[in-house]
């Protein structure tokens, strides 16, 4: 039997960087791999739910709409927050109304590129800052 790691919002919250986040929420997805299959009816109505909506918008005002929770990392404005579950969701979870699906320990601000790539264990499809410029920085004679 496969035990269920349960990760936590409270538990995120306590690493300082991008990456450290990144490694705690990574999953170990591939492209192409389908989720809920023929039943992406079920939580595509749940993600449309008058309740899910509400509960988006109070996530979204705890996490000050920033990537990750990081206040050095917010999310543009125009640009798709994504609400992720921490703890992936089942069948299950949406069929029963699981307690898992409107937890606030099990959910976390993320921006759509940052959703794929803790789906897909990719650390290269992170949003990167500014690159800091140094006088003579491509100029490798002068350095």
């Amino acid at each position: 039997m496969k035990t269920k790691i349960i990760k936590r919002y409270s538990e995120l919250i306590r690493l300082h960087t991008a990456e450290e986040r990144f490694q705690y929420l990574k999953l170990p997805g591939s492209i192409g791999e389908s989720t809920f299959g023929f039943s992406r009816y079920l939580n595509q109505s749940f993600y449309m739910s008058k309740e899910w909506r509400k509960f988006r918008r109070e996530m979204i005002l705890r996490d000050n709409g920033c990537d990750m929770g990081l206040p050095d990392r917010e999310i543009p404005k125009g640009g798709k927050i994504v609400l992720h579950h921490i703890n992936p969701l089942t069948m299950d979870d949406i069929e029963e109304q699981g307690e898992a699906l409107f937890d606030p320990e099990n959910v976390i601000c993320v921006s759509d590129r940052t959703h794929n790539a803790i789906h897909y264990g990719d650390i290269s499809l992170l949003a990167t800052g500014p690159i800091i410029r140094r006088p003579n920085d491509t100029c490798p004679w002068k350095q």
